[in-house]
């Protein structure tokens, strides 16, 4: 398993992007909405892995309520696997709390699974399989 991305909840891809775009002299990738988790998705590609800044598109999505209840910040750490299910399975075997029973399309198309916070010491991880 290796660091996929950091997930960065903002109230704002127009303000917060050229802030990291300064911070890491690069710049972002393009706009991605992605409609189940009603998020825009900017992405900027690091050498060993990214930095994803997530903007809200209603109050009611998961970014929406976390940025109205904790605040702008990290959201999620996503760690690269070959094969979400297959983890989903082992995790799930060894007493690990899962959100998602089973894979869903995240941002540029990747499978992803979230496992819960409190069996992971309070740190919401995701799992990615990226498409082929």
């Amino acid at each position: 398993m290796k660091l996929d991305h950091l997930g960065i909840a903002v109230k704002s891809l127009e303000i917060s992007v050229p802030l990291f775009e300064k911070i890491f002299g690069i710049k972002a990738g393009e706009m991605e909405y992605v409609a189940e988790q009603k998020v825009n998705v900017r992405k900027i590609k690091l050498e060993n892995f990214d930095i994803e800044l997530l903007e809200a598109t209603a109050p009611e999505s998961p970014i929406g309520k976390f940025v109205e209840k904790k605040g702008e910040g990290i959201h999620h750490c996503s760690f690269e696997v070959p094969d979400v299910a297959s983890k989903l399975d082992e995790l799930k075997s060894n007493g690990i709390q899962l959100i998602d029973q089973k894979p869903r399309v995240g941002a540029e198309g990747m499978l992803i699974a979230f496992l819960h916070p409190k069996s992971t010491n309070g740190i919401l991880m995701e799992l990615a399989q990226h498409s082929k």
